[in-house]
């Protein structure tokens, strides 16, 4: 693998959030360490965007329906990134490669129901032969998958006890882009949501007590939380991180890591006084508004000719100014816990995710052997059980805020107005 003639391939790279990755890759700090390649299937976007970048990237072109055009771009990286979504339309070959030519995988994709496709056909193949297939690198799911996992070692270090839940409070500001407007808007025409709504959906084996499905249900309407002393209601993305958090925790037990028995994970969005009753009904009602509108063709047809389209996005100024707080608390069966806080300036959807991802890769690319379980670990991982430890060293590089276990960590975030 070590002779192909790049390290990263960016895929969507002329995409909103493809364009902004490239960019992101061709000025990072670690630049002459790696070679990279942006790929799609339009050669003279690529070219253009190649002008604005360094001369050492190349150019790969390939349309993901094309599967021979596919095998050859995938043939000559040694990890792949992937940002063209809806995933479940567009990302089945591109994977497909990847497993069977050994190149590992990372994508921004919050499509769960897709992503439990690729563990039903590929995690075998790819844990044989050390491949690392990791979904949701983007804003779903680093945060939930990497905070859950950073806080519930924290508590087991501190105390030598099993963690027995991990709950995360969310906060943030930013806008979407066109193209998870549309991963979405698939996700209903699809009927995927309704799969989706298992507790369990990533998990990698059956036999969930009803009793454990039912305790893990995602939240329904606003609720007093003693644990923080505020209000709380339903994460937009919490449908999406619970179920890879999950998985992390499953495989975490099947590597005899675990983060305890009858591990439990749930996340909300966190709304401070004054008025935080009234400010939680209010956005869980408009969340419930949303969700119905696109769970109905006609309401959903008139949404798609007012929201963003692929390939667009917030203004620079709304990228620049967003921001999000994932505040997580660990607790242990008899109430000893530990806090802590991920934090990143910037649109949680676009500028986030972008550096989510790109960092996932290069972890693989440049950390490969200080990775969880070695060089040999492969399948169809999670952010957590793929990348662990180093990404997070990456992040805090990167400027993501990541305070685990400090009392200052529960705090209020600092925000841009």
């Amino acid at each position: 693998m070590n002779s192909r003639p790049y390290d990263l391939i960016l895929y969507g790279a002329t995409g909103f959030v493809g364009c902004r990755a490239a960019e992101y890759l061709s000025c990072h700090p670690q630049r002459r360490r790696f070679r990279l390649a942006i790929a799609g299937r339009d050669r003279a976007k690529l070219k253009a965007l190649k002008q604005r970048l360094d001369e050492a990237v190349g150019v790969l072109v390939a349309d993901c329906h094309d599967q021979p055009a596919v095998d050859a771009m995938v043939m000559k990286g040694r990890v792949l990134i992937n940002t063209a979504g809806p995933f479940s339309l567009y990302g089945d070959g591109i994977v497909d490669a990847c497993v069977r030519l050994k190149t590992h995988y990372v994508d921004i994709t919050g499509e769960t129901v897709w992503v439990r496709s690729l563990i039903d056909r590929y995690q075998a193949q790819a844990a044989l032969d050390g491949t690392r297939i990791i979904p949701c690198c983007g804003f779903d799911s680093v945060p939930s998958d990497l905070g859950a996992m950073l806080v519930a070692r924290e508590l087991q270090r501190r105390f030598g006890v099993p963690c027995r839940r991990v709950k995360a409070y969310y906060q943030m500001y930013g806008g979407f882009n066109g193209g998870t407007l549309a991963s979405n808007i698939n996700r209903h025409e699809s009927g995927a949501v309704k799969i989706g709504r298992d507790p369990f959906l990533l998990d990698p084996a059956d036999g969930h007590s009803r009793e454990e499905i039912e305790r893990n249900r995602d939240p329904v309407g606003a609720q007093i939380d003693d644990d923080i002393g505020t209000w709380v209601g339903p994460f937009v993305m919490g449908p999406i991180n619970t179920r890879v958090v999950r998985r992390s925790a499953a495989l975490f037990a099947r590597f005899n890591e675990s983060y305890g028995p009858a591990f439990e994970y749930q996340e909300f969005t966190r709304f401070d006084p004054p008025l935080a009753h009234v400010k939680a009904s209010i956005v869980n009602g408009f969340l419930r508004g949303f969700e119905g509108a696109m769970a109905h063709a006609p309401t959903r047809g008139l949404l798609k000719k007012v929201l963003p389209k692929p390939g667009e996005g917030p203004s620079e100024k709304t990228m620049a100014t967003g921001w999000f707080t994932s505040e997580l608390l660990a607790q242990a069966a008899d109430g000893r816990n530990v806090r802590g806080l991920i934090r990143h300036q910037g649109d949680p959807s676009n500028r986030a995710t972008l550096k989510f991802v790109c960092e996932a890769a290069l972890c693989i690319a440049l950390d490969a052997q200080r990775l969880p379980g070695g060089s040999a670990r492969g399948g169809v991982l999670t952010p957590a059980t793929g990348l662990g430890d180093v990404l997070a060293e990456r992040l805090r590089a990167a400027d993501v805020t990541i305070d685990i276990g400090t009392d200052a960590s529960h705090g209020k975030a600092e925000r841009t107005p």
